[in-house]
């Protein structure tokens, strides 16, 4: 018999949670589930948007925080993407485009599906995807 299991909630790493808020409650429209208790200043937060979930975790308490992000820490992140299940792509590209990211129009893999691939705050990779028929 397998292990049941209902989902998944990747923990990230994040360097200052009111941007990273930003970013994922008020770019992507994830709403905010669980906090530590701080609002916008908590060391984390769980977030929802449809089917995905994902925690967030500050990497320093706030009286340990340095006043900028270490890049060398930031470009360990280069190797982790999640990837969300997206039914409109290109949708999504114009939907970043106004909200004032940068961002490459999709492409289509070789395997088949058409990826939109953007970056977050403290550098994990993040892939809108979708079979192409």
């Amino acid at each position: 018999m397998a292990i049941e299991i209902h989902g998944m909630a990747p923990l990230l790493s994040v360097f200052d949670m009111p941007v990273s808020l930003l970013f994922y409650r008020d770019i992507l429209g994830f709403k905010v589930i669980e906090t530590s208790g701080q609002g916008d200043n908590s060391g984390w937060v769980m977030l929802r948007l449809n089917a995905s979930t994902l925690m967030l975790n500050t990497a320093f308490d706030d009286d340990e925080r340095p006043a900028a992000a270490d890049p060398a820490h930031i470009a360990v992140h280069h190797d982790t993407c999640l990837y969300f299940g997206c039914p409109d792509v290109d949708e999504a590209y114009e939907y970043l485009q106004e909200k004032g990211l940068a961002v490459k129009p999709p492409e289509i893999a070789p395997y088949g599906m058409k990826q939109l691939y953007i970056n977050d705050p403290d550098g994990y990779s993040l892939c809108f995807q979708w079979p192409t028929e």
